[in-house]
């Protein structure tokens, strides 16, 4: 079933994408850690950015829900980029650490916990990078 980019239904997709991916599971076993992962509109579009709330534990994704405000949660990291760089990174045209180091995608957050953890964050785009989209 393909699912629509950033919709709840991709979103839940993605939870259980990640919850049964073994390589995610192993390379966050230590993982403690939640997101803001807001996508940002094409400037043209006029639209409102999308904000998909990450709570990461231990190899397995406790929450993941779209929010109307950040006040909703406060993560410990905020990863945001627009639309287009958030699809290159989930069909792997760059990898998501070079993606925050180009800028690509933008981080707040406490970037060497991070770069401990790089094997984990590819894993969680292999993981959602399962999921069909459109």
């Amino acid at each position: 079933m393909l699912h629509h980019f950033a919709s709840a239904e991709w979103v839940n997709a993605v939870k259980e994408a990640i919850n049964t991916h073994d390589g995610y599971r192993e390379s966050a076993k230590t993982w403690e850690g939640d997101f803001w992962f807001v996508i940002e509109p094409d400037q043209s579009s006029g639209d409102a950015p999308v904000l998909i709330y990450l709570d990461l534990w231990h190899g397995t994704c406790r929450t993941a829900t779209l929010a109307h405000n950040e006040n909703e949660h406060t993560p410990e990291f905020r990863i945001s980029g627009t639309r287009k760089n958030w699809l290159k990174v989930l069909r792997r045209e760059i990898d998501p650490i070079r993606a925050l180091m180009t800028n690509t995608l933008r981080l707040k957050g406490n970037m060497a916990k991070v770069m401990r953890n790089v094997r984990a964050a590819q894993d969680l785009v292999l993981a959602a990078a399962m999921v069909p989209t459109v």
